[in-house]
């Protein structure tokens, strides 16, 4: 059964009576042509206006659909010859990290995105795209070796955050995300992110520094889940609906603040209603930006990451404070 949201109602309801008014005039041979073709136009004109005007939390629903194209699927519209590369050289490798080499459009670039799984086997197999640190550490040998050879790195963003457990932890968790967060700031090769779902704390950072931050329509990027926002905040895990509204999470708001640099069209109702057209846009865009720093030195690429997050934010210095008279001026004062 496919998945469908509250909102999605009213779509649901016309298109039950479409499918009624259909059957009855293949059983009772009447035409009932109009009334179905009115239904149609009705249905297109409530999917603009309902898909036109998501709130912040119907597009976190969206996000998350089950149905929603994962990294896998892009890079097998988007790139050619892509060849998988395993193993942190360290400990293991981490499935929830697809990480490898491939082409676009003829020019070699290296990819890499959050893979979560289709069943409950393959979501056990990936950790629901959660990374461990020998994930974050086999993203970064694979950007170390784009570097090397002067290939281009496309991440692709879809987690809830890094694994939280405390295996994961032992081995160096955190350690693993800020390593990375040091050494892509340094990548002398250009990096373009895609969220293309969740885009979840650390998580999502640890593959995330990069020239340019683009977003799909429908995903968020966001240090915390609502869920976690309003567990802490209202003490009450059920107001995630209010948390999201008020973190300013979506593409739209983050594009506002300055925080990504661009955002990419869904089709109407989400991705998942059309994957391939999706991959189309996001592949337009990732040439766009590519042509760009194909045109820039190794310094230019350093240089324009960096101001990149230099400039996110706004910043006041602080009121001096007011000197206070001499022992002469007094003096004068007082006289």
């Amino acid at each position: 059964m496919e998945t469908s949201f509250d909102f999605e109602q009213p779509i649901i309801d016309i298109n039950k009576k479409i499918e009624n008014l259909k059957s009855s005039s293949e059983k009772e041979n009447v035409d009932l042509s109009q009334q179905i073709e009115k239904l149609e136009k009705k249905k297109d004109e409530l999917r603009q206006q309902i898909y036109g005007s998501l709130t912040p939390w119907q597009r976190i629903q969206i996000a998350r659909h089950p149905s929603r194209p994962y990294s896998a699927d892009y890079i097998n519209f988007i790139f050619e010859d892509f060849t998988e590369l395993h193993g942190d050289r360290v400990f293991g490798d981490d499935q929830a990290l697809l990480c490898g080499i491939a082409s676009i459009n003829g020019s070699p670039v290296a990819v890499i995105g959050h893979q979560k799984g289709r069943t409950l086997q393959e979501n056990m197999d990936r950790n629901f795209g959660m990374a461990h640190p020998e994930g974050y550490r086999k993203a970064m040998r694979v950007m170390k070796l784009a570097e090397k050879f002067n290939r281009p790195i496309i991440t692709f963003i879809d987690t809830s955050g890094a694994y939280p457990g405390i295996a994961a932890e032992e081995r160096g968790q955190a350690e693993a995300i800020a390593r990375n967060l040091r050494d892509m700031s340094d990548l002398k090769v250009p990096v373009l992110s895609i969220v293309i779902g969740e885009g979840g704390s650390g998580g999502a950072l640890g593959i995330g520094v990069s020239n340019k931050v683009l977003m799909l329509e429908n995903s968020y990027y966001s240090v915390i889940s609502p869920e976690g926002c309003a567990a802490i905040l209202f003490r009450d895990g059920s107001k995630a609906k209010e948390a999201a509204e008020a973190m300013k999470i979506t593409a739209k708001d983050l594009l506002g603040l300055k925080v990504i640099d661009e955002i990419i069209k869904e089709p109407l109702g989400g991705a998942h209603l059309d994957p391939e057209k999706t991959a189309e846009n996001i592949k337009a865009v990732l040439a766009k930006y590519l042509s760009e720093y194909g045109a820039m030195s190794e310094k230019e690429i350093v240089e324009d990451r960096y101001l990149k997050f230099r400039n996110m934010g706004v910043f006041e210095a602080p009121m001096k404070e007011k000197s206070k008279p001499s022992a002469k001026k007094k003096l004068k004062a007082k006289k």
